[in-house]
């Protein structure tokens, strides 16, 4: 049987990862991995979350299963955090996930199983692992315009025009913000361009929100996402606890099914409970407890979102320190796209050809597509990065 196993590509990412760590130069940069790192180049353990696990261990009596939907508990506070009061809690379904990933996952699923002629609509370009999955899935995936390659911001006539050309039941996959890998989002204006014609269309959003608090604040980087949850009759949200909890390892995500028919609630829950049994059964516990912990102590929720809030400011100020060292040292503000990204992506918009030998010359190792993480940089690297952009002649 084995012998009829097909070798699969290589995941591009991991291999740049692994290229770095053999690269024996002490001036090298990553800005492959997509993990956030202070300035020592470490990801660091929040302090929320570690006075959240020492409360868990003290008080938690039992390693017993929680349901097939993780603690309801888990899913309360998160709804509340992403979508606050946008949306009636008896009309939202919701279900732990072994992290984002696992969210995205079971979305795909349900949206198969509902509708299996049903196209997905993914951004131009968008991150990868949605592909991935969807083709593993057999989901027919139909590209739209996304990113403009001249300006470095969002290409929304483009993108309009792109969805204008989808079906009824066929699903538009969105950024809730911090777009990966392109940094560029969507003003308020534009989501509720890309809601009337939604909603025009009867077609069924996906929002994809893996990075809240990471670009303009825990609010600010909601409000996409409330105003698709709040206007539209059904859409999917698929959220990560990964990046802005810190707690990458742990795999904790959450999927929402929303539909402003409160009657469906029920047979959206339980399909959502059904999925998970038959992927992996019940969902990983751990980090689920320490955000709801976090989330529901005062102390804890003030002190993770002040730190959360020095995390922000810290990219923002790399990203406003590389486009000032840029402008400097061209005379252009062509790169001034960079300070105006959110979120610890950007994308360069340059050729292959030109990321690697920025690679060979310098030691700067950036996604093939040119997606630079700004957090893998610090003051002293900035500088470095800067340089190597010129030189190449990006």
């Amino acid at each position: 049987m084995f012998e009829n196993l097909k070798a699969q590509p290589a995941d591009k990412i991991l291999a740049l990862m692994q290229k770095f760590r053999e690269d024996p130069r002490g001036s090298k940069v990553d800005l492959g991995v997509g993990v956030y790192k202070n300035a020592e180049g470490v990801t660091p353990v929040m302090r929320a979350v570690k006075a959240a696990e020492q409360k868990i261990w003290e008080t938690q009596a039992s390693k017993s299963y929680v349901g097939l939907a993780g603690d309801p508990a888990y899913a309360d506070g998160m709804i509340n955090l992403i979508l606050g009061e946008a949306v009636a809690r008896d009309k939202i379904a919701a279900a732990a996930t072994p992290g984002g990933t696992g969210a995205v996952r079971q979305a795909f699923e349900l949206i198969r199983n509902a509708n299996p002629a049903a196209r997905v609509f993914v951004s131009n370009p968008t991150w990868p692992n949605h592909l991935s999955i969807l083709k593993y899935l057999n989901i027919e995936t139909v590209a739209y315009r996304y990113f403009d390659s001249e300006t470095r911001g969002v290409d929304f006539d483009g993108m309009l025009e792109d969805l204008k050309t989808a079906n009824m039941g066929d699903v538009v996959l969105l950024h809730g913000c911090c777009h990966n890998p392109t940094g560029a989002n969507l003003n308020l204006t534009q989501w509720q361009a890309v809601v009337d014609l939604v909603v025009e269309k009867g077609l069924i959003p996906m929002v994809d929100i893996a990075y809240q608090g990471f670009g303009d604040g825990l609010e600010q980087d909601a409000q996409g996402v409330r105003l698709v949850a709040s206007s539209v009759p059904e859409c999917l949200i698929a959220a990560s606890c990964s990046k802005n909890f810190g707690i990458y390892r742990e795999r904790t995500g959450l999927l929402m099914a929303i539909s402003q028919d409160a009657g469906a609630r029920a047979l959206n829950q339980g399909t959502l409970a059904f999925l998970n049994r038959q992927n992996y059964s019940f969902p990983p516990d751990h980090g689920a407890r320490i955000v709801t912990t976090i989330l529901n102590d005062d102390a804890l929720r003030t002190d993770w979102a002040a730190e959360l809030e020095d995390v922000r400011l810290a990219m923002l100020g790399l990203r406003q320190q590389l486009a000032d060292e840029l402008q400097k040292l061209t005379g252009s503000d062509r790169f001034g796209f960079i300070a105006q990204h959110r979120g610890m992506f950007s994308l360069l918009g340059t050729s292959f050809d030109l990321v690697e030998k920025m690679r060979a010359d310098d030691g700067i190792y950036m996604v093939g597509d040119s997606r630079m993480n700004i957090a893998g940089l610090n003051a002293d690297t900035v500088p470095i990065l800067a340089q190597a952009i010129v030189k190449a002649g990006v």
